[in-house]
């Protein structure tokens, strides 16, 4: 077998460096990867600013990284469903509790994924179009099917009966907003989003019967002419400061979930270091008291709004329904589509770091992927 290398992150609030890894070993259930692409989330870029404010279960050195796509080397025992050769997408969840941080990270050449958040790629697919989806489509899935979130049904999943029922995503064009439009549609519910109107049709394809800007002073008054005294299943929100405005949307249709991607705050908005800062204690207490009068003014309406962790799906029937049932026979007939599109940030490990660094500046309806090319077989 070849020989690994990895970004590694050695330290809270450090620079990823990359140098050799153990080539990581697979359990029943998993899969070997060899890495073609990754792609960059707000959360490699959260972790690396805040330290161990949130993951404080991580043990430096680790591998950030939950997006990967590239072909299967190896297969572990009780898999049934790939096999060596596969070209694959899928979701590394080497950072969450419980979990092996080296070996199941993603920025790294090689990378040990659960079989169980992988789905095969069509043939003309290509690696970086295909590794937009990991985190994306698994917080999607998250935020409207599991329970503790909007509790939708997922029973038709990839064969819809259409429901009378409306799904408000506010921030469509995001990584998670465009996923969610199009697993609602994919379970048969319509949709109604937010964008900026150069993204409006974009939304049209993707399969929102609506979309209305979000810079408009009267948008949440627009949503609701459009819902139109239909039921809203739930309300999905992405974005920071997306939670008031949706807050006001269900106060005025009834909804009674509202499932949040985001934070009312931007972690970009403090230094990368250690030590005290007077941005990042204003930042944390900023965070503190908008969360608390969101759960009042929410619960005091009979409003349930919660944080979506996208790898709950992992240890949840869900799971297998989306990454196992539909994502890999729906992207290849292409009724789900890759979503958002790749802006190619650079090629090889060495590029991570400087693609997180943009992701800090922002991207509007692209990911940031960073291309690997394929190891020479060792003699």
């Amino acid at each position: 077998m070849n020989d690994n290398t990895a970004a590694w992150i050695d330290s809270p609030y450090a620079d990823l460096v990359v140098r050799d890894a153990p080539m990581p070993r697979i359990d029943p259930g998993q899969l070997l990867v060899e890495v073609r692409a990754v792609a960059v989330n707000p959360l490699d870029a959260i972790i690396q600013s805040n330290g161990a404010v949130m993951y404080g279960w991580l043990h430096y050195p680790v591998i950030l990284g939950e997006d990967v796509a590239g072909t299967v080397v190896g297969v572990g025992a009780e898999v049934a469903d790939f096999s060596v050769g596969d070209r694959i997408v899928a979701y590394a969840i080497g950072l969450e509790k419980g979990r092996d941080a080296i070996a199941e990270g993603g920025f790294q050449a090689y990378v040990a994924v659960d079989a169980g958040l992988a789905a095969a790629l069509p043939d003309a697919m290509a690696f970086e179009d295909a590794v937009v989806l990991p985190l994306a489509v698994s917080t999607a899935a998250a935020g409207l099917f599991e329970s503790e979130q909007l509790d939708l049904s997922y029973a038709s999943l990839g064969n819809p009966e259409p429901r009378d029922e409306i799904v408000v995503v506010w921030g469509g064009a995001t990584a998670v907003g465009g996923n969610t439009i199009q697993l609602a549609r994919a379970a048969g519910y319509r949709v109604i989003t937010t964008a900026s109107v150069r993204n409006h049709d974009r939304m049209s394809q993707l399969g929102a019967e609506a979309a209305f800007d979000y810079h408009d002073p009267e948008v949440v008054d627009r949503i609701v002419e459009a819902v139109n005294g239909s039921i809203v299943a739930g309300i999905l929100a992405v974005a920071v400061g997306s939670a008031e405005p949706c807050l006001r949307i269900a106060r005025a249709t009834g909804a009674t979930r509202i499932a949040m991607a985001s934070p009312p705050v931007s972690f970009y908005e403090q230094p990368r270091r250690r030590g005290f800062s007077l941005s990042r204690m204003r930042l944390f207490l900023r965070l503190g008291t908008r969360t608390a009068m969101l759960q009042l003014r929410s619960r005091a309406r009979g409003i349930r709004a919660s944080f979506i962790w996208g790898s709950a799906i992992a240890t949840s029937p869900v799971g297998p329904a989306v990454w196992g049932d539909y994502l890999g026979a729906a992207l290849a007939s292409g009724r789900h589509r890759a979503y958002p599109r790749p802006h190619i940030a650079g090629e090889g490990l060495p590029a991570v770091q400087g693609a997180i660094d943009t992701l800090r500046v922002g991207v509007s309806a692209q990911k940031l992927v960073v291309t690997l090319e394929s190891t020479p077989t060792s003699s």
